[in-house]
């Protein structure tokens, strides 16, 4: 709920042109509530002249504004705001000369309150939009510098010429085919200009590995904290060539690599150089926690991977990899299992063989486990029982993906009456069960679940069933739907 601060922030914006008047009459202490107020409700010329003399060292979107669906608040910023923003920092060195009040501001922190849902809703502005407004604005800022620059040389008023102090605006970027020139230009330029652009975490689209590299080359070395190299089909030759760059980055935790092309089932032998050579570039890698591997092909080879890194794990994803028992086995041995937070072993199939192992690295994981997901991992109702023992040791579970798994409502009804053994439980995304369709093969495979035709009407009923078992477990606060596209997945740096 809004204070009586912000209440009285939300009205003075309201008057815009008033509020810009008064704010060299006001205290400095105001000037976080009325930037709270003027961005969540679009106030753009309040925001800018807030902007422009911004009376802190630093100005944080984490620190200042309201958390999504906080009560009182619009949902999310608007487009407009975050503009707003950005371009005021065209126009804060010129206004240090003519406001009464000197900004003291040296850093725009636009990192971790606007994330990649933001580009579905077109009222906001999207994370490849911001990035590519960044980048102009400090494209921008230097041509303008310049300009001064060269206008007081002609003039002979360099010793007159006011000397103004960068502002460093750190930032999450998104870069793919389309943006990728002026990311770059805006990179290599911001290392001397009024505006220096510093990266935090870099999420790459399709790019091809020289460029990769280019890009890695231009970002601060202490800032960067994820690279999420997504969809570009690198292979173990383009990994090899890419991942040695990052060693450089001293504070890296975060490494994504989904979609990447790798498949060590049948290396030839400069396939398998190249793998050990990727192994170990991964091991140069002195602070990582969180890896994700989705769609790698890494059967029998977990071992060889995991043990080069220098430290456990905390968040590990490795969907669709084709991991063999032994891979498990290794992994409920590993150091790495006692630390994990976050576990995605979808697409692997947990059934037969594989569920003794799955177990055991439950066991292990138990003490510290956040978020598993086994999403189409062939589990059954017998399997889920048997699991659940164990699963049930995982006291402090938030996420329990569950989708894509043949399951019956018998057996859901199982794991709700279970349900109050997780305490912190948040969030289960579970299937549409096996009694609710009709003519469904058995087994089914995750495309017969998927594609298959649902008696909407014994669905109903038996969601009716559930959901009656849910309300008896008193945790009105946990979610249970069959949705697997409408909730955000739990990010590591968030648990």
């Amino acid at each position: 709920m809004q204070s009586l601060l912000s209440l009285c922030a939300v009205q003075v914006t309201r008057h815009q042109a008033l509020a810009c008047r008064a704010l060299a009459s006001l205290p400095r202490e105001l000037y976080p509530a009325l930037f709270q107020a003027a961005f969540m409700y679009g106030r753009t010329l309040v925001l800018q002249a807030l902007v422009q003399t911004w009376p802190y060292p630093c100005l944080s979107f984490r620190q200042l504004l309201p958390q999504p669906k906080q009560l009182g608040w619009p949902e999310r910023p608007r487009k407009e705001s975050v503009q707003a923003v950005i371009l005021a920092l065209l126009a804060a060195p010129r206004s240090r000369e003519s406001s009464s009040r000197r900004p003291q501001l040296r850093v725009l922190d636009m990192t971790g309150f606007l994330d990649a849902s933001c580009g579905q809703d077109p009222t906001t502005m999207s994370m490849w939009a911001r990035s590519v407004a960044v980048a102009r604005t400090c494209l921008s800022a230097q041509t303008q510098a310049r300009a001064a620059q060269r206008l007081a040389k002609r003039r002979k008023l360099e010793p007159q010429v006011p000397v103004t102090n960068p502002v460093e605006v750190h930032t999450d970027l998104l870069v793919n085919r389309t943006s990728y020139s002026v990311l770059k230009e805006a990179l290599q330029t911001s290392t001397c200009g009024p505006l220096r652009l510093r990266c935090r975490d870099l999420w790459a689209e399709e790019l091809s590995g020289p460029s990769t590299v280019a890009l890695l080359e231009l970002l601060d070395p202490v800032c960067l904290r994820q690279v999420d190299l997504r969809f570009s089909n690198l292979g173990l030759s383009g990994l090899c060539t890419v991942v040695p760059h990052m060693a450089k980055f001293t504070h890296l935790l975060s490494l994504k690599l989904q979609y990447s092309n790798v498949d060590v089932r049948r290396l030839t032998a400069e396939a398998e150089s190249s793998f050990q050579h990727f192994v170990s570039a991964i091991g140069q890698l002195r602070c990582l926690k969180e890896l994700n591997m989705g769609s790698s092909r890494l059967s029998g080879r977990l071992h060889q991977l995991l043990s080069s890194l220098q430290g456990p794990l905390e968040s590990l994803e490795l969907p669709f990899c084709a991991l063999l028992p032994g891979d498990l086995s290794y992994l409920a041995q590993s150091p790495h299992a006692t630390h994990l937070k976050k576990l995605d072993l979808s697409g692997n199939k947990l059934s037969g063989d594989f569920l003794g192992p799955f177990q055991r690295l439950l066991r292990e994981a138990s003490a510290s486990l956040l978020c598993l997901d086994v999403t189409e991992c062939q589990l059954m109702d017998v399997h889920l029982v048997s699991t659940l023992p164990t699963l049930r040791c995982c006291t402090h579970l938030r996420y329990l993906g569950l989708y894509g798994n043949p399951l019956a409502s018998a057996g859901m009804k199982t794991l709700i009456e279970h349900s109050q053994a997780f305490r912190e439980l948040q969030l289960v995304v579970y299937p549409v069960p096996v009694d609710c369709y009709k003519d469904l093969p058995w087994p089914p495979s995750s495309a017969n679940l998927l594609e298959g035709t649902v008696d909407e009407e014994k669905l109903a009923s038996v969601q009716a069933e559930l959901q009656q078992l849910i309300r008896a477990t008193q945790h009105h606060d946990v979610l249970w739907t069959v949705d697997i596209y409408g909730h955000s997945s739990f990010d590591y740096f968030s648990l």
